[in-house]
C-alpha cells in the first residue's frame, strides 16, 4: 500500500492498484472505527501543538458515567417514588439514551406496520376466495356446479398455498438496513481478502442480534446512522417549515400548559406529529426545554474550559481548535450538534428583511446568530453545578465567561459547515494509525471512500 503526499494533496493506493485521494468529507460519512481513531487524533493534536491553558479531557458517552454513592441512592429512591409514573422517554435523561428510546419507538412502528400489511394482504386474498366462492354457487346447472366445484377445489389448494401465514424469511444481513458482512476489525480471519471482497457498505444494524450484544464494544467498519434525538429533529423541521419568518422567534413566550403536554407525549414516546395548528413558540420553547434539561450539556462538561479559552486565541487558530474540540465529542453528541447548528444557521439567515421575486418585502425573524448564540449558549456551554460554594465566584468572572460562551457559540453557527468537515491531512493521520495494526481494514476503507 503506497502513500504520496505532496502540498497537501494525500494519495493512497490499495492492495488493488486502485490511486484513492483524499478529499474533504463530511464528519457522518466515516466509519465508527474512524470516528473513534479521529478523536485519538484530534485529542494528540490539540496537546502537541495548541496550549488552550487547561487539562483537556476526552469526553464520555452519558450512560458510561459512573454515580457516586449517593446519586445512586437518590435514582433508587426516585424510582420507588414514581413507580406508577411514567419513565421519561425524551426529558431529562442522557443523550445517548434518548437515541436508544428513538430507535426503539422506530424498530415498533415499523413492526407495526409490517404487521398491518401482512394483515391486509391476507384479508385481501381471503377476500377473493370468499368471491370464488359466492360466484360458484350461484351456478345453476348441476353439471356446471360440479365442474365449478373441481375447478374452485384447485383454485382454492392454489389461493390456500399464497395466501397461509406467511411469515417472511429474514432478509440476508446484506440486505438489511445495517445488514454487514463484517462488522469490525475482530470479525476478520486468515481469510480477509475474500471477506472484505464480500463487505457491504451499508449502515449498520439498529437491532443488534445477541451475537453483536456480545461484542458491542467492537467498532463497525460502517459509517454509523445518524444519532439525532426525534424531539430535536421534530421541533426544528416544523419551526423551518413554519417560522422562519416569525419575529422574535425563541424569545416570544409560549403556552406553559401547552409545551408541556408536548412534552409528556414525547416522553411517553407517542408518535408526535407536529403541523401548522402546533404554534411556533410552543414548538421553540419545548426545544430550549430539552436541551436545558439534559444531565450533560450539548457540548459536555468535560470540554467547558477548553471551548471557553479558545476565544485567547488568534482568529485562526480558533476555528482549528474548536473543529478538534467537536472531533472529541461522542457521536451522539456531534450528530445533534450538527443538526442544531444547521438549524440555527437556517434561523440566522431570515434573521433580516428582504425582498421575494415579486418586490414584496418579507420581514425578517430578528434572530442574529449573536441572538440565538445568547439564547442557546448557556444551555450548551455550562459547567457543573455541584455546589453553592465551588460557584460563589465574583460576578464580573461569571459575566466573562458568558460572554465566551455566546461568542463560541456564535463562531460554531457561523461555520458549522466547516466544524463537520474532515481535511485530508487528519484522515491521511487515521489512516496510518490503522495501518500500523490493520491493513487489510486500510484497504476496505480506501475502497470505499473511491465509491462514494
Amino acid at each position: 500500500m503506497l502513500i504520496k503526499a505532496k502540498a497537501g494533496d494525500f494519495t493512497w493506493s490499495s492492495l488493488s492498484g486502485r490511486s484513492v485521494r483524499l478529499t474533504p468529507v463530511d464528519i457522518q460519512s466515516l466509519s465508527e472505527l474512524e470516528r473513534a481513531r479521529l478523536q485519538e487524533v484530534a485529542y494528540t493534536r490539540l496537546h502537541q501543538d495548541y496550549d488552550l491553558g487547561c487539562q483537556i479531557t476526552m469526553p464520555k458517552d452519558g450512560q458510561k458515567r459512573k454515580k457516586s454513592l449517593r446519586r445512586k441512592l437518590d435514582s433508587l429512591a426516585k424510582e420507588k417514588s414514581k413507580d406508577k409514573e411514567c419513565i421519561p422517554q425524551a426529558f431529562s435523561i442522557p443523550l445517548s439514551q434518548v437515541i436508544a428510546n428513538d430507535r426503539t419507538h422506530r424498530q415498533r412502528q415499523d413492526s407495526y406496520r409490517q404487521d398491518h400489511s401482512l394483515r391486509e394482504e391476507h384479508k385481501d386474498s381471503s377476500d377473493l376466495v370468499s368471491s370464488i366462492l359466492q360466484f360458484a354457487t350461484k351456478r345453476p346447472s348441476n353439471k356446471e356446479l360440479s365442474s365449478s366445484n373441481s375447478s374452485l377445489s384447485s383454485t382454492s389448494e392454489t389461493a390456500n398455498e399464497s395466501t397461509s401465514p406467511n411469515t417472511p424469511e429474514a432478509a440476508p444481513r446484506a440486505r438489511r438496513r445495517g445488514g454487514m458482512s463484517v462488522d469490525s476489525i475482530t470479525d476478520l480471519d486468515d481469510n480477509q481478502s475474500r471477506l472484505l471482497e464480500a463487505l457491504q457498505l451499508s449502515l449498520p444494524a439498529e437491532t443488534p442480534s445477541k451475537k453483536e450484544k456480545q461484542r458491542d464494544k467492537r467498532l463497525s467498519l460502517n459509517p454509523i446512522y445518524r444519532q439525532v434525538p426525534r424531539v430535536v429533529d421534530s421541533c426544528c423541521q416544523h419551526i423551518e417549515k413554519y417560522g422562519l419568518q416569525t419575529v422574535g422567534i425563541f424569545r416570544v413566550g409560549s403556552s406553559k400548559k401547552r409545551v408541556r403536554q408536548l412534552r409528556e407525549e414525547f416522553d411517553r414516546g407517542v408518535d408526535v406529529q407536529l403541523d401548522e395548528e402546533h404554534s411556533v413558540h410552543d414548538v421553540a420553547a419545548l426545544l430550549k426545554e430539552f436541551l436545558r434539561d439534559m444531565p450533560d450539556p450539548l457540548l459536555t462538561k468535560e470540554l467547558y474550559t477548553a471551548f471557553i479559552n479558545t476565544t485567547l486565541l488568534d482568529r485562526d487558530e480558533q476555528q482549528n481548535v474548536t473543529q478538534l474540540l467537536v472531533y472529541l465529542l461522542p457521536a451522539c453528541n456531534s450528530d445533534t450538534l450538527h443538526r442544531l447548528l444547521e438549524f440555527l444557521s437556517t434561523v440566522a439567515d431570515h434573521a433580516h428583511n428582504r425582498q421575494d421575486k415579486d418586490g414584496q418585502e418579507i420581514t425578517g425573524n430578528k434572530m442574529t446568530s449573536l441572538n440565538l448564540a445568547t439564547i442557546f449558549g448557556p444551555n450548551l456551554l455550562h459547567k457543573q453545578k455541584s455546589s453553592d460554594k465551588e460557584f460563589s465566584v465574583q460576578s464580573s468572572a461569571r459575566a466573562e465567561e458568558s460572554t465566551a460562551v455566546i461568542a463560541v457559540l456564535q463562531r460554531m453557527i457561523a461555520s458549522y459547515q466547516t466544524l463537520f468537515t474532515v481535511p485530508p491531512d487528519l484522515q491521511n493521520e487515521v489512516l496510518m494509525s490503522l495501518l500500523e495494526t490493520d491493513p487489510d481494514v486500510v484497504d476496505y476503507l480506501l475502497r470505499r471512500k473511491a465509491t462514494q
